[in-house]
């Protein structure tokens, strides 16, 4: 994969007021590129990661939290999980975990979609985590749809949340967007005229096609001039993302000091364990001296 590459990780806010209507724009570049060859995944796998990573983002973007949002799949498919993280100072990250031998035998076919065919049946799950003191705030969704965007518009249509429509798009060169537009909260005696209102927006941003999203050439503002010229759209300032870990030899230790002084002993490998981070496949080794350290009185 180039390790230089023109399309930037960020998310563009906007609102079209005359349709009372917010969105987000998600284009990842750098971020996707990095996840993606630390684990050299199978292609679908890498698609599927992809886009759970431009999802993540753009729905964190939607709330105001001070910590962690994270966008987890659990299915019985070829494609047990998948997570994807970011802190609310933008740093982003993702892993997969799959069966290889189920992947191979998972062939494309002409009904369904990515997640029936990779996911199977299972869950999806948001979260925000803003530490001890704050409550967490959760929603959780059936893998139900084609796609994970599906997923997500089911949770949305029976929740209680703003309306919401998402489209994502995925490119083998490293690139994922995704595109949110929410219905902001309308008057009574203007409901019926803000029902159509939201048709119309989720009908014009339907009409953005994959390369459009994908295109490092074409700037995010001239992409919504395309969509929503007609009804006016106001662009926000950008926020910045990046490719971060969280992992850290003090987290890793305070980890294998919570299990019994035996049972870490049992994990040496040549007098050490070994502890990998499945995010970004740092390794912390612990040798005889480090475990002695770690549970002397």
């Amino acid at each position: 994969m180039s390790s230089s590459f023109p399309f930037g990780d960020w998310i563009q806010p906007f609102q079209i007021e005359a349709l009372g209507v917010r969105g987000r724009l998600v284009r990842l570049g750098p971020a996707v590129e990095t996840v993606l060859g630390r684990h050299r995944y199978p292609a679908a796998v890498a698609g599927m990661l992809a886009e759970t990573l431009a999802l993540t983002a753009v729905l964190a973007s939607a709330f105001k939290y001070d910590g962690v949002f994270t966008l987890q799949t659990q299915g019985d498919g070829a494609i047990g999980m998948l997570i994807s993280d970011v802190t609310s100072d933008g740093k982003l990250r993702g892993y997969a975990r799959f069966d290889s031998d189920r992947l191979a035998a998972a062939r494309p076919s002409a009904s369904g979609g990515p997640v029936p065919r990779l996911l199977g049946a299972g869950h999806l799950a948001f979260t925000v985590d803003q530490g001890p003191d704050m409550d967490r705030y959760q929603g959780i969704a059936e893998l139900q749809g084609a796609t994970l965007a599906d997923c997500l518009h089911a949770y949305f249509r029976t929740s209680e949340q703003l309306q919401t429509a998402i489209g994502t798009a995925v490119s083998p060169q490293s690139r994922a967007a995704a595109l949110m537009v929410q219905r902001l909260p309308a008057a009574k005696n203007v409901l019926d005229s803000a029902d159509d209102d939201w048709r119309r927006a989720v009908i014009l941003m339907s009409t953005v096609t994959e390369a459009e999203m994908l295109d490092p050439g074409l700037a995010d503002s001239d992409l919504l001039y395309r969509l929503f010229h007609e009804d006016g759209v106001r662009l926000f300032r950008q926020r910045p993302l990046r490719h971060g870990c969280r992992c850290s030899r003090d987290k890793v230790a305070a980890t294998l000091g919570s299990f019994a002084r035996a049972e870490v002993e049992d994990m040496a490998e040549n007098g050490a364990v070994t502890v990998t981070c499945e995010f970004c496949k740092e390794d912390y080794v612990f040798d005889e001296a480090a475990l002695a350290e770690l549970f002397a009185p």
